[in-house]
């Protein structure tokens, strides 16, 4: 695969509603797996993996969710998962063939209802995340969210929030690649790249729905839990597992909930080595 191929270039989909903005790489013809960050996050949250994919021969896309990076707004404030899905599904539509989809937290809930309630996939990876969540890690992450209203004046200000809300990582000495999931406003000072509408409380994880989703999966599916994660307990994932029986599970040591930021090489083996083997169901 020459280097020109692991290029990433910026797309664009024009929903009905919102126009997503997505990362591509990697061969045309390459089995598509697209990428669904968390919340509050964007399309930059991945690490090597879209390289990596591209790598492996897979057709790469990172997407960003309504109201986060460079993705539309939603006009209405439509955050709900449902919105997140029509979006997803649109997507998804206008590709030849069925995806992988790989969704860490809120990207997880939109591709596990997606792939449990009918929609076009070949399979699914879901990063920390499953039907039963631990309430104190998601209000624990709730709180970064809502901390910083009135945003940061410099780099160093975002990156101490950061290095405070996840005190394993070590904090980076050179803090330049934050800039990808902030915005400049016009004040001066620096927000987090996504719609505080977010936060109106018109989404929310749907247990009942989720529980239903994961009951009816019968696509190749894998969980990714990270082993220091609040998100994910022990016990979520083996509820996920009892319910889901033919689902594969790794635990990754080291990785709190954004695995892939924590331990991209061990996320990227157990993806990319689930997909591969995989391709063709």
């Amino acid at each position: 695969m020459t280097s020109e191929t692991l290029i990433s270039v910026v797309r664009r989909h024009r929903g009905p509603h919102v126009e997503l903005a997505y990362d591509e790489a990697g061969p045309a013809d390459g089995v598509p797996v697209i990428l669904l960050h968390g919340g509050g996050q964007t399309r930059g949250a991945w690490g090597g993996a879209l390289v990596e994919g591209a790598r492996r021969g897979f057709h790469m896309m990172s997407v960003d969710l309504r109201g986060h990076g460079d993705s539309g707004w939603a006009q209405d404030g439509d955050y709900s998962n449902s919105g997140h899905l029509a979006d997803i599904a649109g997507l998804v539509a206008s590709l030849d063939h069925d995806p992988f989809i790989v969704g860490a937290s809120l990207g997880g809930i939109i591709g596990l209802l997606h792939a449990g309630e009918g929609g076009r996939i070949r399979g699914l990876v879901l990063v920390d995340i499953a039907h039963q969540v631990e309430e104190d890690g998601a209000a624990r992450i709730q709180a970064f969210m809502r901390s910083a209203p009135n945003g940061f004046a410099n780099l160093d200000e975002a990156a101490d929030a950061v290095a405070g809300f996840l005190p394993h990582r070590p904090r980076p000495k050179d803090t330049s690649g934050l800039m990808k999931n902030l915005r400049l406003g016009k004040d001066g000072r620096l927000r987090w790249h996504w719609d505080p509408k977010m936060l109106n409380g018109r989404g929310g994880r749907e247990a009942e729905r989720m529980a239903a989703a994961a009951e009816r999966l019968t696509v190749p599916t894998l969980l990714v839990r990270g082993r220091l994660s609040d998100v994910l307990s022990p016990e979520g994932a083996k509820a996920f597992l009892a319910i889901a029986p033919h689902a594969e599970f790794v635990d990754i040591a080291g990785a709190d909930h954004m695995v892939a930021g924590d331990r991209n090489d061990a996320f990227n083996d157990a993806t990319f080595e689930f997909l591969a083997r995989n391709v063709g169901g």
